[in-house]
């Protein structure tokens, strides 16, 4: 075997191998890859007890309930099934019933849904577009979820104070910088 000929076997054969490497990664991870499941996906998928996973959807009015220790039980719903969470710690500012969520922890083998963190969206107009397509897929979607307010309605007017002066002469950055109009002003 010539030099050049164990090169290429070996360039091979470590392609080979870094090729089979990504493809038993990515079908070990098939299924976390997901940002977060939906509760209908979870009762769909039968996830098996103990397994870590991010829950997603809106907090179920009525649902929130508070108890010792900074303990909180609510609902996460997509409107058609529900997932009782039990989160133990500070909530997020902007949590709060009928907002979205995404839970990350492990089911329990009651169907309870044990999180050790919560995420709330970050203003009133912002949805993940996981769960606004999960919305649209079960025809929860509401139009008004993706309008935006106007940006002039949103920001205040300039005021005068804060506008640059401006005078009626002219600055260096309004004279001509052709050519012609340098050398006819050297001249």
């Amino acid at each position: 075997m010539t030099r050049k000929q164990r090169r290429f076997a070996l360039i091979a054969g470590s392609l080979a191998v870094l090729g089979v490497a990504t493809g038993l990664v990515l079908y070990a991870l098939n299924d976390s890859i997901v940002f977060f499941h939906s509760p209908t996906e979870l009762a769909e998928k039968h996830f098996s007890p103990g397994t870590r996973l991010r829950i997603g959807g809106l907090v179920a009015p009525g649902s929130v309930k508070k108890g010792e220790n900074l303990a909180v039980r609510f609902n996460v719903t997509d409107g058609n099934k529900s997932v009782n969470v039990a989160y133990t710690g500070v909530l997020p500012d902007l949590f709060r019933e009928g907002q979205g969520v995404i839970a990350e922890g492990v089911l329990e083998p009651s169907g309870l849904f044990k999180a050790d963190s919560v995420l709330a969206k970050h203003d009133e107009k912002y949805m993940p577009r996981e769960v606004a397509d999960a919305l649209k897929k079960q025809g929860h979607w509401k139009d008004d979820y993706a309008k935006k307010p106007p940006a002039a309605a949103s920001s205040p007017p300039p005021s005068p104070s804060a506008a640059p002066a401006q005078s009626s002469a002219p600055s260096a950055a309004d004279a001509p910088t052709t050519a012609a109009a340098t050398s006819g002003a050297t001249q």
